[in-house]
């Protein structure tokens, strides 16, 4: 008997999670295609003592680095800022901070406010009633009534500032400049039948006490009990395509145990972030569309844009909050918007972070020449370790063309599929803004009294934010889905990812793609009766 969905989703992160629940009260049959596992929180790292070398092995966010088998390469030879991603069931969400900020009303009128980039075709008003279901969902941790937003509320308290943020909120007051309890996907208080933080670890290596809002947590319970089938350990090669008509038919992966198997859909809804994404769509070559799927426009895969990320941070003489708990508990946009006499256009978000592990101390100290290796590596321990603090900005990365994804010609991962090569150049414009966040975050730890500050920009080892490499438009030559996710060429294939982001705002995506994806279900469910049209 034939194996057919009525719909196929590829990918049960962020985005895929939250397609699924949406979708699954049209009592359709759903199958949702993830190449990773289930996350097992016994297994995370902070379960053991070895926690922070697997930080840097097989909880790694490089995939490269991290290279399970359920992990596919990455060629980042020609990139300044290196992917970091999840595979498995929650994506991303596994090793995100939970930091959970929206977009501002702005970020989707960059051309009309700013004249550069494009403005979306849908505004901050469309997606307000789904970013507050998906905050209901989730469950975010946060203080309403922050003048950098419109109003909204949150579902719990927010998380305690600590130390960390004590020093710092007490240096901005100083400055007179803006900050606010960031909004964040972490549970303060018991919420939905997930446990309250209890700083147990770093939350970036999976939370084991379950209060960090991972999409394997939130959405796909629900959309499991609704009937929603999962298949992990299914690696996607390519959609296929009807050549008569033009339509998605179906899509090839390999299972568990490598063999190549077919399902067939009525509708294909890709979730597997800009890169996964464009990956496939790269790889569904037909007669009808020889360079990719819905690759008539020539823009799948390109305008690739990052977050380029600078780190500023401070060590003092007393101690700090160190690595337990939420790493993001505050945050300050008072450089977000776009300010000529700056020197460049759009801002950035100040997100305000605790410590640091133990033995990266040790390591990136040495690295770093803070800490040496010899005699005096104990003295100059007790001099840092336990007393930083400091803060990361996330810069607006503007969409370039050349910014790209393509197929890899020799890459290719274990099942024999091509693997994605990143070709990413740091924008002038990026430049001077990650110049001008350094200094002004140098300013703040200078007002809190840290004797020492070190800064990075970009932050190689963080390029966790991927969007725009299959855009959201009204025009078919400009862009790869239409309004409401709905591909310009195969009518029934959607994107749901951060791959249609027209521009990417100057924070974290992980909310904004959540609420996307509910709005495009949305408008799936609201025209079923002429979907194809």
């Amino acid at each position: 008997m034939a194996d057919i969905a009525d719909v196929v989703i590829i990918g049960a992160g962020a985005s895929g999670g939250a397609a699924a629940y949406s979708l699954a009260d049209t009592k359709m049959r759903i199958v949702c295609l993830e190449q990773g596992d289930w996350m097992k929180p016994d297994h995370y790292p902070t379960s053991g003592r070895d926690w922070e070398a697997r930080q840097m092995g097989d909880f790694a966010i490089s995939p490269n680095r991290r290279a399970r088998d359920t992990d596919y390469p990455i060629n980042e030879d020609n990139s300044p800022i290196l992917v970091g991603n999840f595979n498995g069931v929650g994506g991303g969400t596994v090793l995100y901070a939970g930091h959970f900020p929206r977009f501002h009303p702005s970020d989707f009128r960059v051309k009309s406010l700013d004249g550069i980039a494009d403005d979306w075709p849908i505004d901050y008003a469309t997606l307000a009633p789904y970013y507050d279901e998906n905050d209901r969902i989730t469950g975010v941790s946060g203080l309403a009534g922050d003048p950098a937003y419109p109003h909204h509320e949150a579902q719990m308290p927010p998380l305690p500032l600590g130390r960390s943020g004590e020093i710092l909120a007490g240096a901005i007051n100083k400055l007179g400049w803006h900050w606010w309890p960031s909004d964040s996907a972490i549970a303060s208080a018991d919420y939905e039948g997930r446990a309250r933080c209890i700083n147990l670890a770093h939350c970036t290596s999976g939370c084991a006490q379950g209060a960090k809002a991972s999409t394997d947590i939130t959405y796909w319970p629900h959309a499991i009990r609704a009937g929603v089938e999962l298949r992990t350990r299914a690696r996607v090669r390519e959609v296929t395509v009807d050549q008569d008509t033009g339509m998605a038919n179906g899509v090839i992966y390999y299972d568990a145990e490598g063999k190549e198997q077919f399902i067939g859909a009525h509708i294909v809804i890709m979730a597997c972030n800009a890169i996964g994404t464009s990956r496939i769509m790269l790889n569904s070559k037909s007669a009808r569309f020889p360079n990719g799927i819905a690759n008539s426009s020539g823009l799948v895969g390109r305008n690739l844009m990052f977050h380029p990320y600078g780190a500023i941070f401070g060590y003092f003489n007393e101690e700090t909050d160190g690595w337990r708990g939420p790493g993001n508990t505050m945050w300050s946009q008072e450089f977000y918007e776009t300010d000529p006499a700056r020197g460049f256009l759009r801002g950035y978000t100040f997100e305000m972070v605790r410590g640091q592990n133990p033995v990266m101390t040790a390591s990136l100290g040495m690295h770093g020449g803070l800490i040496p290796w010899g005699e005096d590596h104990h003295a100059a321990m007790r001099k840092y370790a336990g007393k930083r603090t400091g803060m990361v900005a996330i810069c607006e990365d503007l969409p370039e063309l050349h910014n790209r994804v393509t197929l890899d010609p020799t890459l290719k991962d274990g099942h024999g599929i091509p693997a994605p090569k990143i070709d990413y150049t740091l924008s002038e414009n990026s430049r001077r803004m990650l110049d001008h966040a350094l200094a002004r975050g140098t300013e703040i730890l200078q007002t809190a009294g840290a004797h020492t500050i070190v800064t990075e920009a970009p932050i190689r080892t963080n390029g966790v934010h991927m969007m725009g490499t299959a855009r959201m438009g009204l025009d078919p030559t400009k862009s790869v889905v239409n309004e409401w996710g709905r591909s310009h060429d195969v009518k029934n294939l959607f994107v749901v990812d951060g791959s249609i982001f027209v521009t990417s705002a100057g924070l974290n995506p992980t909310r904004t793609i959540q609420a996307l994806s509910l709005y495009i279900c949305d408008q799936m469910k609201q025209r079923l009766a002429n979907l194809f049209d």
